[in-house]
């Protein structure tokens, strides 16, 4: 399953009068602690004299006119950009807007819990002048919009960008090892608009070449044609409306290299592709589990493939970039399906000759597991057959007697042998701490396995985001 599925669902909600809840899961970021009474006296003191500027008789209409001109230029922004780290296991934001920085309830502006992404721009035209003194506050929500960590501090409202010309990629494919073969374009989005485009640029000494345009929809966008060709690319969105004329400016080019070859590589579906939390698509260093492996790890992952993609997509994708081992995780999609244990088998069988006759070492994992629960609750996903275990079983019983196999699907289940409600929000996709587990179970395996290969290979350093105290 593709993220963007659920995007696409908030989309129509946000067309019905919400401003698009940001994967549901952002309410239970609760308001946070109320500051001391002294700041709220002064606070307010100020906000009363400020308005009782706008409302005092002048003397004569020109020095109206004059205190007018004078407020329009101190501050006449209409719109705002606000934007924070990304937050795990946050599926939306609560954004709050305060006339003031004491953080009560009788200052609240405007707000709003449907924010999917970890950036939104908020109208500021209704407010004028008064907006200049406004603050701002975030805080990540879960599903049912329960908040899951304390708000950030209110700040300025002229902290963020005013009146942003264009939209804003969040992708953060320069700060992993590699960038991944099926990039997934993503941006905090121009306000209002729910169509964008995408130009992706090859960049050469001579002049950039422009080589696809993508139709692109409110916040992401999954590239369905892989880049393996080496070398530098850019991309860049636009907003545009129905019709496709801009309603913005083209973003700054965000750049991404193609390198070959790559020594370890992994080949899966969306749980190697990335993304979690509902909303959160790949393109992210959070949910993407080789960033949590000791070694660098090329991602060959698409998003909903089945072990039959898998194999017909071998030789486009894997062979351009002629790894030494290859990392083989796949088999969700066909038992959560139709396709039975025994054929699934198959398919590996097939991967791994395909490996063995191009000299490439198959390493495989296995199969995690699935919660019918939570995939019933929230209802994004296809309700699984009732005998999906044992043929999740039957898979992982023949990957475990592989030469190379990885047991990384043991230590995300729970009691029942369903996949525990702390590593997924969905009911499919392991999150924050599911990636985590799985790539730092893979790391170690290739380390210890292949010192010849892995010690030579430099790991980019990475900081992420810990875990929001509660």
């Amino acid at each position: 399953m593709k993220y963007r599925t659920f995007a696409v669902a908030g989309a129509a909600l946000l067309t019905a009068g919400f401003l698009l809840s940001a994967p549901a899961e952002a309410r239970r970021h609760a308001e946070s602690a109320a500051t001391t009474t002294e700041t709220r006296e002064v606070a307010q003191t100020t906000l009363t004299k400020d308005l009782a500027k706008t409302v005092e008789p002048k003397d004569t209409a020109k020095e109206t006119a004059k205190d007018t001109t004078k407020d329009a230029a101190a501050f006449h922004a209409r719109k705002v950009r606000l934007t924070w780290p990304a937050v795990p296991s946050a599926v939306r934001y609560q954004v709050v807007l305060l006339r003031a920085q004491g953080d009560a309830a009788e200052n609240v502006v405007w707000s709003t819990d449907q924010v999917y992404t970890n950036g939104v721009e908020v109208n500021l035209a209704p407010y004028g002048a008064q907006a200049e003194k406004f603050y701002w506050k975030v805080c990540p929500l879960d599903y049912s919009g329960q908040a899951i960590a304390k708000s950030t501090p209110p700040a300025p409202i002229t902290d963020g960008e005013l009146d942003p010309k264009a939209p804003l990629p969040t992708t953060e494919f320069e700060k992993m090892d590699y960038a991944p073969l099926y990039p997934v374009f993503s941006w905090v989005p121009t306000m209002g608009a729910k169509h964008h485009v995408i130009e992706v640029y090859r960049v050469n000494p001579d002049g950039n070449q422009l080589v696809r345009t993508l139709q692109a929809g409110e916040y992401d966008y999954y590239e369905e044609g892989g880049y393996t060709v080496p070398g530098t690319y850019a991309w860049r969105v636009q907003a545009v409306d129905e019709s496709g004329w801009p309603i913005s400016g083209w973003s700054p080019l965000s750049e991404f290299s193609v390198t070959a070859p790559t020594p370890v590589a992994a080949l899966g579906d969306s749980i190697t592709h990335g993304g979690g939390a509902m909303s959160t698509p790949p393109g992210y260093l959070l949910y993407d589990w080789e960033s949590y492996s000791v070694v660098p790890v090329k991602n060959l992952g698409y998003s909903g493939n089945t072990t039959q993609d898998m194999i017909d997509r071998f030789e486009r994708d894997v062979l351009p970039f002629s790894p030494r081992v290859l990392v083989i995780m796949g088999g969700v999609n066909d038992y959560r399906g139709t396709v039975y244990g025994s054929e699934t088998v198959n398919h590996l069988i097939a991967l791994r000759d395909k490996c063995n006759a191009y000299g490439i070492i198959p390493v495989f994992t296995t199969v995690t597991p699935i919660n019918p629960g939570l995939i019933r609750r929230y209802g994004q996903i296809e309700i699984p057959p009732s005998d999906w275990q044992v043929h999740r079983d039957y898979i992982n019983h023949w990957i475990l007697e592989q030469t190379y196999a990885i047991d990384v699907a043991k230590a995300l289940e729970d009691g029942a042998g369903w996949l525990a409600t702390k590593y997924t929000t969905d009911g499919l996709h392991p999150d924050y701490l599911g990636k985590r587990s799985i790539g730092e179970a893979i790391g170690r395996y290739l380390s210890a396995h292949f010192p010849w290969i892995t010690g030579k290979l430099t790991k980019k350093p990475i900081i992420l985001p810990e875990e929001p105290a509660k």
